[in-house]
């Protein structure tokens, strides 16, 4: 076997590949009796068949893509650790000339990923808003538990106020079409903590069981759905049912219904350390990030469009994916903003994207950091915690998919990476004049 590497431009390489006559037509008669094996020719029993009744059936060409299937993975992965190559992609066979009692000529061209300057990655300082729960925080969460309790009683006797629960019947017009999705029956509706369009359980407030009304509304200018935002639509409702929440009090009976717990001291204790805890990694993802944007930030690299295309095309299945389960159709989509606004905006992103992951491997690769075995198998018995399952369920999907192994593995080499840079980096916690919300976000 004979390999010719030509290095050319935008970070490819041409690789000319001769494989002896006898190696390719051995490969060629395997994979012509494993097709064979598969099919059904009339008159033969599987993998009886002549082999110039299985290339008649099955196809000259199919037979020599099988052939290739088995030859070629080999020759590119001696040609990648010879000359330690970093791939960008697939390595992409051009041309090929298979001729049985030939020689096997194969032209094939490998996308490299392009040089790192990683510039200062250690020993910079950076500042991080910090993020802290308020003093009351533990009395949020405990009210919080307590609404959670909360038992509903019927109302009768008086229109529907700010706190209640109503059963409702509504339907939605806009421009007097129904509005799709914008109906319904039976709809229990908490009208202080209302998902609906801005404005609308408000106007439910003071009406009546068995009261018929209307509700005017206009989507908001951001809505989700291009086609609605900032319209105004109209719903005809009905109040079915009123229910008045009884919130209990935060006593040692709430402790015990909320868990293991005896005294609302106990609970409180139990609140307090979560939101400790939470705190402390909702700083440590802050600090991640910011560290991991000033390291990419001052990395310089240059990147081929080849590989922002195929990133931005992984992002626009991702998006039309989210759309599709929302119930929105990736046509509207592009009537309303415009096909090249989208893809530019989709390039930008996997750009930034593209970028993050040169310059982890390149940290990766500089620094010798990489998964060893009792990480995979950590990762793997996380995994099986969190899909409620076992470690050899998990790793029988590895042997169906090595593509899993792989993004096991590149997830524990970002993470010890991420780390390597907390551990050579100086975060220095700074008041975040911006954060008005206990939320961790």
């Amino acid at each position: 076997m004979k390999v010719n590497v030509v290095k050319e431009e935008n970070n490819t390489v041409q690789l000319d590949i001769e494989i002896d006559a006898e190696h390719a037509a051995q490969e060629y008669n395997k994979a012509c009796k494993k097709l064979g094996e598969r099919v059904t020719v009339p008159g033969f029993r599987k993998g009886k068949a002549p082999r110039a009744m299985v290339e008649n059936y099955v196809g000259v060409d199919e037979i020599r893509h099988h052939a290739l299937d088995r030859l070629l993975p080999n020759v590119f992965a001696d040609t990648i650790s010879e000359h330690q190559y970093d791939l960008a992609s697939e390595p992409v066979i051009e041309s090929y000339k298979y001729e049985l009692g030939e020689p096997l000529k194969v032209t094939a061209r490998l996308e490299l990923k392009p040089e790192v300057n990683l510039n200062n990655y250690k020993g910079i300082t950076v500042e991080v808003p910090e993020f802290k729960h308020p003093e009351n925080a533990v009395e949020q969460e405990l009210k919080a538990l307590s609404e959670r309790f909360a038992t509903l009683e019927p109302i009768v006797s008086r229109p529907a106020e700010a706190n209640d629960i109503v059963n409702i019947d509504y339907a939605g017009t806009i421009e007097g079409e129904p509005l799709k999705g914008g109906s319904a029956k039976n709809h229990q509706l908490d009208i202080a903590h209302s998902n609906f369009i801005p404005g609308f359980a408000e106007q439910i407030v003071g009406k009546k069981i068995g009261e018929e009304f209307t509700i005017n509304v206009n989507f908001p200018e951001n809505y989700h759905e291009p086609s609605l935002a900032g319209k105004p639509a109209e719903f005809q409702v009905k109040i079915n049912e009123i229910k008045e929440k009884h919130i209990p009090a935060i006593d040692d009976e709430l402790a015990q219904k909320v868990g293991p717990f005896q005294t609302i001291e106990e609970l409180k204790a139990d609140l307090a350390s979560f939101l400790e805890k939470s705190q402390k990694n909702e700083n440590k993802t802050r600090a991640e990030r910011v560290v991991l944007d000033k390291v990419i930030e001052q990395a310089q690299v240059d990147i081929p469009d080849s590989m922002i295309n195929r990133e931005a095309k992984v992002l626009m299945e991702e998006v039309q994916g989210k759309l599709k389960a929302q119930g929105i159709s990736w046509e509207q989509v592009l009537d309303t903003q415009g096909q090249e606004n989208i893809w530019n905006s989709l390039r930008e992103e996997a750009s930034k994207r593209v970028k993050s992951s040169l310059v982890l491997g390149a940290i990766a690769k500089t620094e010798n950091i990489h998964p060893s075995d009792d990480d995979f198998l950590a990762k793997v018995r996380e995994l099986a915690t969190v899909y409620n399952t076992d470690e050899q369920a998990i790793f029988q999907q590895i042997s169906k998919n090595p593509g899993l192994a792989q993004g096991i593995s590149h997830q524990i080499m970002t993470q010890k990476v991420v780390q390597f840079l907390l551990d050579n980096n100086e975060v220095k916690y700074i008041e975040d004049k911006t954060s008005s919300s206990s939320e961790v976000q």
